[in-house]
């Protein structure tokens, strides 16, 4: 008897998602802000994604056994979550009561409307097994029985805030998730690093890799923001007289009300404005990451250091996974064998987190992820009839070898729109939907970026390469096929590929294995017969402020929006430059 097991993410208002177990079997997971061009999808359903999702099985709604949120309701008695709340934000009482009061209201709240979105997509909303699951258990299960670790695993979630938690400490075995110790809101390390995010003029859930990017330009030594947060004797303290503020305690400007406070303000000076990366704001970046790092450091020392000892094994999801330099300084631990991030972090993955904690919870084990192309994909004949249909009456033309023509394109200096198989889920480009260059031509990350990305120019762009170079540029050797973690790069190599070493000399790296994306590792093995580096430079294939391109629609819009002159779909190559036709 099979078990099918479909996730539903989207409970806190934004990066709604969509993910599917059948037999223990990743079959698809997928954002929904791809189908519905708008990023973050912010208090929108996973319609889109469930309906992808199903179609990509070939099931009907009545085929699924369980659907699940991320979730849950929160006792006021067996969890000291809602009480802690309402004491730490007592100078908001009418929030404060709330929790006390109707403190789960949101969740009843998301309940409904997942169920409506169930009935719109044809599930019978009276028979439908709806179980939720609690948001950081999600992230937990995302990680953990996501990680493939047999062995007994410490595992950690770190993001803004589930229902009331902020972070998690647990350990699994044997499939089994066993918690340690949560912290609540506000007292949220991702929250404050949200808060800072917005005083240094990005947004919240956006904008947090780019307060990391600009870091390395800084010297955390010239503020101390010790002043922020503390931990001590196992509990993390928020200063709310400066961040994770609520109500009155809020810095208001031109009608909009941020998560830090007028004394911020007083503190550091006005809040951060325009794409230049200048002093003293490049020094706060670097102070915040400093103090991140620190405190993020000492709870895993503290809840799962004895852990971490006796197995080596550590599992992490939740926004806050997505920091690469953390996750840098963890593999760097001793005691830590290998590190396990969900490549989908963020909220977005606890669908796959739901999903697969209710598969296992009802005996059915679920995979290893070894990849994360699990959205659309689209043939050469769904390619051209694209090109038939848009407007601008694109030129185009099949080529025999791919890999071996675009590595030429490369060579050449051009930046190409790369779109093959299937998407990736999560947020980073892995070799489906990025834009690529050539990592040893001066001045390709530069153009990219005025050209295309229209982003800050102190962003970095990060290298994919084949599973044969990473220990000779990486001074680490560690698996990394998702992105989620940053390396020294050896000597020579910033010299050799200098376009994807960033300020510190470090490189956030996908080293690929050939089984996963055949095409993608054949043209950079192309680049290496070429021009003796075994890497490419890639960016997800997207401008400013839109969610990665999903479907050859979305692709051919993009390219006629920017100054790319190469797109390749499949086989199908589509130019501006002269001498392309059909």
């Amino acid at each position: 008897m099979g078990l099918t097991v479909l996730g539903l993410s989207g409970a806190l208002s934004h990066d709604p998602s969509a993910a599917l177990y059948i037999d223990g079997k990743l079959i698809a997971a997928v954002e929904e802000e791809r189908f519905v061009r708008d990023k973050h999808a912010k208090n929108r359903m996973p319609y889109e994604s469930a309906k992808f999702c199903l179609e990509q099985a070939g099931i009907q709604p009545a085929d699924v056994d369980i659907v699940c949120i991320p979730f849950a309701p929160i006792s006021l008695f067996g969890s000291n979550a809602r009480w802690h709340y309402a004491k730490r934000y007592w100078y908001a009482p009418d929030r404060s009561l709330d929790a006390i009061l109707t403190g789960n209201r949101r969740f009843k709240r998301y309940r409904k409307k997942i169920l409506w979105c169930l009935e719109q997509l044809g599930f019978d909303a009276k028979k439908v097994r709806l179980e939720p699951v609690e948001h950081h258990l999600a992230h937990a299960s995302s990680a953990y029985h996501c990680s493939g670790f047999t062995e007994k695993t410490a595992i950690l979630g770190i993001d803004g805030k589930g229902e009331y938690a902020t972070t998690f400490f647990g350990w699994g075995e044997n499939g089994k998730i066993h918690k340690i110790k949560e912290f609540y809101d506000p007292d949220s390390l991702g929250g404050l690093y949200g808060a800072i995010t917005e005083y240094l003029g990005f947004e919240m859930l956006d904008g947090e890799f780019k307060v990391m990017g600009m870091a390395p330009y800084g010297d955390a030594a010239k503020y101390d923001f010790s002043r922020l947060a503390t931990f001590e004797n196992g509990e993390l303290i928020i200063n709310t007289d400066y961040a994770n503020v609520i109500g009155f305690r809020r810095y208001k400007e031109k009608g909009k009300g941020y998560y830090f406070s007028p004394k911020l303000i007083e503190w550091l000076g006005p809040k951060r404005e325009g794409d230049i990366a200048d002093d003293p704001y490049i020094h706060y970046a670097a102070a915040m990451q400093a103090l991140f790092e620190k405190l993020a450091l000492e709870m895993i020392d503290y809840y799962l250091g004895d852990i971490l000892k006796e197995t080596g094994r550590l599992a992490f999801a939740g926004g806050c996974a997505l920091n690469v330099k953390l996750n840098q300084r963890i593999i760097a631990r001793p005691d830590v064998k290998e590190l396990f991030v969900q490549p989908a972090s963020g909220d977005a993955g606890t669908a796959v987190g739901a999903a697969s904690y209710i598969s296992v919870k009802n005996g059915v084990p679920v995979e290893k992820m070894e990849h994360v192309y699990l959205g659309p994909s689209y043939s050469n004949e769904d390619i051209i009839a694209a090109c038939a249909r848009h407007p601008n009456q694109p030129q185009w033309q099949k080529i025999d070898d791919v890999p071996q023509e675009i590595a030429k394109v490369l060579v050449e200096g051009n930046p190409v729109a790369w779109f093959q198989g299937r998407m990736e889920f999560g947020p980073r480009a892995l070799g489906g939907r990025s834009i690529i260059g050539c990592p040893s031509v001066a001045g390709v990350a530069d153009r990219i970026n005025e050209q295309i990305k229209f982003r800050e120019r102190w962003r970095p762009f990060c290298p994919s390469m084949l599973d044969t170079v990473a220990p000779q540029m990486l001074s680490v050797d560690h698996p990394s096929p998702f992105m989620t973690f940053t390396f020294d790069v050896k000597e020579g190599w910033a010299e050799r590929v200098p376009e994807v070493v960033h300020e510190d000399g470090t490189a956030r790296a996908q080293v690929l294995k050939r089984d996963y994306n055949p095409r993608y590792y054949d043209l950079m093995k192309e680049l290496e017969v070429m021009t003796g580096n075994g890497v490419v430079l890639n960016t997800s294939l997207n401008r400013r402020g839109e969610p990665m391109v999903c479907s050859p629609t979305d692709a051919l819009n993009m390219f006629f929006g920017s100054d790319l002159q190469f797109l390749i779909m499949e086989d199908i190559l589509v130019m501006k430059a002269k001498g392309g036709g059909n």
